[in-house]
């Protein structure tokens, strides 16, 4: 029901990482089924959603960089990547009947819309999720940074970054047992600790804001409603204001 969810439009960022699932590279089919399950039935509670999409299942533009290719260049590349992964989870949400757009930061007229600020809302008024790829369009700039900027620009209420864990840890649980995961934490918190929520530009745009993140675990199924309701699920960040 519309009136159970906290937050009327949010922007959902999903890394490239996340949609290979325990295939190590590539988009796990799986992991694609599942997602547009769980994103149909909130859209169709009243929830309005928008989407940024990484690209590090395909290609990763910084290790690129660091092994000697050129910084511009490999993230025009890893750009690429995630108009490829869009329209992956394009094609799955519309085999469930989920209307969508992909809209791209670089002019593809062939599969995807250009990025116009004023027609991706009104997408999201008329029901439809819009999936935002290639990231802002310029290199040096994280798809992190992305899902802050188009959250601002198309007005959301909360970015809700979905991750392989269920929440922010103070070291890798993977690597670290005894790991002790944060139920909330402040903007300020985030970047003295060097937590890996999303990069410095990404928390500085939404402290500036003071737009809400939320991190979750996406691989528990449900989970996107539950942090909708507004149940305890994933770590919040926001500001020193209650």
């Amino acid at each position: 029901m519309p009136g159970e969810y906290r937050f009327k439009r949010v922007l959902l960022k999903l890394s490239g990482e996340a949609l290979m699932g325990a295939a190590g590279f590539g988009v796990d089919p799986d992991v694609l089924e599942s997602l547009a399950k769980q994103i149909k039935h909130v859209s169709t509670g009243g929830t309005e959603i928008a989407i940024v999409v990484g690209g590090g299942n395909i290609f990763r533009g910084m290790k690129a960089s660091s092994a000697g290719m050129d910084r511009a260049q490999a993230d025009y590349m890893g750009m690429l990547a995630t108009v490829m992964n869009a329209l992956a989870l394009q094609d799955s949400l519309e085999r469930h009947g989920v209307y969508t757009r992909v809209m791209s930061a670089i002019a593809m007229q062939a599969v995807a819309e250009p990025y116009i600020r004023r027609r991706a809302i009104r997408h999201m008024e008329k029901g439809r999720v819009v999936i935002f790829a290639a990231g802002t369009g310029n290199p040096y700039f994280t798809t992190d940074t992305t899902a802050a900027l188009r959250a601002l620009e198309i007005d959301a209420d909360c970015v809700m970054k979905a991750t392989q864990v269920d929440g922010v840890y103070d070291a890798d649980p993977k690597t670290h047992p005894d790991a002790v995961r944060f139920d909330e934490l402040t903007y300020i918190d985030v970047l003295n600790r060097g937590l890996q929520v999303m990069d410095s530009t990404a928390i500085s745009l939404c402290m500036d804001n003071e737009l809400p993140i939320l991190v979750f675990n996406m691989q528990v199924e449900g989970n996107i409603e539950r942090a909708l309701k507004g149940e305890p699920v994933g770590t919040l960040v926001r500001g020193d204001n209650r």
